[in-house]
Formats: structure tokens, sequence, C-alpha cells
């Protein structure tokens, strides 16, 4: 029979082979996954990904308490984060192996240099997409209104960053009037992106009831600030239809918001200072317009009094020359009025005439036109007139006054009259 190991033996041996230096005390970058801190220990596996992002190795790993708090405060000085899931490490491990547990690697020390390299090589990652895609000039490129001051605010209520801007804002030594509006949202930590994006949707809903956004926020630490890296609330930003102003940090800190906005201010009260400058220039401008219509209209007014002054004493020459000059022309159509009236008298006498022997002439003619025609009608009359058709040998029968015309018209008895050219004869039929 074929000799056997017992588990527990064969976990011994691989065991035995942790001693090799090979494994122990190594340098290892991976991606940390499914970190979690239990009792003070750090638990976590290092995965290793080809390019495609499919994972091609896999170590579970451990920070034992002792370790872990250091190892944690030495990364978050450097990097301004604490330890979690989805970050690139580089790690100092020992291999160890437990006949029970397994194998795990001990993690004693960690390189945050390397880590800090990784996030700004995603920042700008993130600048280079922004930039590829031609939007992250896009909200640079909005015109400013000449005042604005219907102010969108994006900030957390309780913020200190909040208080002082509205403070700088409101109680301006110049008593410029602002209109504000706080859309609010969560400004540190995981939920700081959804959160800001869904206020600027919320702006966008009602953005013609604004002229500007300003997003606010106090310092803090770095860590605070690097939830603002973040490409979507980078696109968001860039493409937002108003004008942005982003105060979200102390002046060593730029975040891809503060890249992409219209402006970016070192703090809060410097975003409220911008505006109320803005406001004050704008007021100045009115100031110096109002000073040039009042010294425009002075003189105007002085020029005006000049003229009325000269005309004052032009009018009375003016108005007797005018009414010589009126005198003048009256007698000279007085004098040619005699003339003209004369001449247009005798126009119309000689016209007068001519028509009076037109009309002579034209009765004439249609008198002797009458003529013809009753001359004509005489004619017919006559030789259409009964006594000429009696004449040729007929007569004319009348019954009762009426005259005869068919045979069947007569009745026995009745007396009929027939006239003949040279008399009548009366009788009675049969």
């Amino acid at each position: 029979m074929q000799q056997s190991l017992t588990l527990l033996e064969y976990n011994q041996r691989i065991k035995n082979l942790m001693y090799d230096p090979d494994v122990q005390n190594c340098w290892v970058t991976a991606e940390t996954s499914d970190l979690r801190v239990s009792r003070g220990h750090c638990y976590m596996e290092l995965l290793q990904k080809d390019e495609q992002g499919y994972t091609v190795a896999r170590l579970n790993a451990v920070i034992w308490a002792n370790t872990f708090t250091r190892l944690d405060a030495q990364f978050f000085q450097v990097t301004g984060k604490h330890l979690t899931t989805g970050m690139k490490v580089m790690v100092n491990v020992n291999a160890n192996f437990h006949e029970q547990y397994g194998l795990k690697a001990v993690i004693n020390g960690i390189n945050p240099e390397f880590t800090l390299g990784d996030i700004e090589r995603i920042r700008q990652e993130i600048i280079a997409r922004l930039t590829k895609e031609g939007i992250i000039d896009m909200n640079k490129q909005l015109s400013w209104p000449l005042a604005p001051q219907r102010i969108a605010i994006i900030s957390a209520s309780g913020a200190a960053g909040y208080g002082d801007f509205l403070n700088q804002l409101h109680n301006n030594a110049y008593g410029l009037k602002f209109y504000t509006c706080l859309f609010e949202s969560v400004m540190q930590g995981m939920n700081t992106v959804p959160s800001v994006i869904a206020a600027l949707d919320r702006i966008a809903a009602v953005e013609e009831l604004f002229d500007c956004v300003v997003i606010i926020r106090g310092g803090g630490s770095t860590s605070d600030l690097n939830s603002f890296d973040n490409y979507d609330l980078g696109a968001n930003i860039a493409q937002f239809p108003l004008p942005i102003i982003t105060g979200i940090g102390h002046d060593r800190d730029v975040t891809i918001p503060d890249m992409v906005s219209k402006l970016h201010v070192k703090t809060p009260t410097a975003a409220a200072e911008f505006l109320v400058q803005c406001g004050l220039a704008q007021l100045n401008r009115l100031n110096e317009m109002a000073t040039a219509v009042v010294s425009s209209s002075r003189e105007a007014i002085a020029h005006a009094r000049e003229q009325l002054s000269y005309y004052g004493s032009f009018i009375p020459l003016a108005a007797h020359k005018l009414i010589e000059n009126s005198k003048l022309h009256l007698n000279g159509y007085a004098q040619s009025i005699p003339l003209v009236v004369k001449g247009r008298i005798d126009n119309q006498h000689m016209l007068l005439q001519r028509y009076v022997d037109v009309i002579k002439t034209s009765i004439a003619n249609s008198i002797e036109r009458q003529r013809m025609v009753l001359n004509t009608l005489s004619d017919k009359v006559q030789l259409l007139s009964p006594q000429n058709t009696l004449n040729r040998g007929y007569s004319l029968t009348t019954l009762n006054g009426h005259v005869v015309t068919s045979a069947t018209a007569i009745k026995p008895g009745d007396h009929i009259v027939t006239t003949l050219k040279d008399g009548t004869i009366n009788s009675i039929a049969e």
C-alpha cells in the first residue's frame, strides 16, 4: 500500500518552506480588496489584475493591530487618505502559513509614496480625459453677468466656510444686496460626489433664477478634499450652464473642480469678496455714468441758455425784417392782381365766345337733322295712311266701332258700317 501523509503533516511541510528567504521580507505591489478592520487588526485581499481587469493573482493578507495603527497613521500623513479597498499599494510582507488557517501574507511595512503616485496618476488621467473630450474649459468660457447677485450655493448648512461666506457677502461695507439660496450637500467622505452632483442637478432645473453657482467648504485635511478629485464631478462642473466659483480648500489645495470651474478662489470668504467686488465695480460704473449724465446735462443747459439768449436778441430783428419782406411781397401782389384778373377775364370771355359759336352751330345742325327725319316720317305716314289705302279701292268694315277682320265675327242681324274712299254704307248682316 502506498505511503501517505496526514493533512496536518503536509501543511507542516509547507510551513517549513515559509522559512525560505525568497518569500520573507519582500516588497510586493498589489491592489487592496475587501479591506476590513476587526478588533484593531486589518484584514484584506491583495490582488493583481491584467490590462483587461481580470484577476491573475490573489492572496489573503493581514496587518496585526500593533502594526496597523502605526502604518495607517504613516500612510495617512503622506497620502491624506486611510487605507481602504481599491488602492494600489506597495507593502512589505512575510509569507505565513498556518496548519489550520492556511496561507496568509503578514504586512509589516508600507510605502505610501507609491500610493501617492498612483493617486496623482489617477488625477492626471482625469485631467487628460476631460481635455480629450473637449470639456475641460467649457465653464471657463461662460461670461459673467455684469453684477452677479442671485447666488446658488452648494455647501453643508453647518459648515464654518458657509457661514463665513454669508457674513462676508451680506455684511459688505458698500450696502450691496445679494440673494442667496443654499442647495445643501455633503462636502466630505464617500457621498461627496453624488451629493454635489445632485445639488447641481437641482440648480440646473431652475437655472434661470440664478446668475452663478458657488461651491464652498472650509479647509481641513488634504484627505477631506481627495473625494473631489473625481471625473464625474469634474465633467458636471465643466459642462454646467452657469459660471461656477469654487472655494473648497486652502491655497495649497487645487482639486479637479477648481481646475474646471469658471473661477477658483482660495477660501469661501474670497469667493464672497469676488462677488462683492463685481457688484462694487458696477456700482462705481453707475456712479461714473450718473456723474457723466449730470455733467452733460449741465453743459447742455448752459449751451441752451446761450442759444436762448442769442435767439432772444435775434428774434425782434428777424421779425422786423420778415415783416418788411412780407410788406414788399404784399405790395407786389396788390399791383399784379388787377393785371392778372383782367387777363383771366379776357381769356374766359374768349373761351365763352367760342362755346357760344359752337353751341349755335350744334343747334342748327341738330335742327336740320331732325327736319330731315320728320320729312321721312311724313312720307311714311302718307304712304301708310288708311285714306290712301281706300283710294286704291279697298274698304274698311267696322262693327260697333271695331274693325272687322274675319267674317266669323259678324252674326246675322249685326249692324255693320263699310267705309269707302268717298263715303260710308250702313248694312245689316243676314
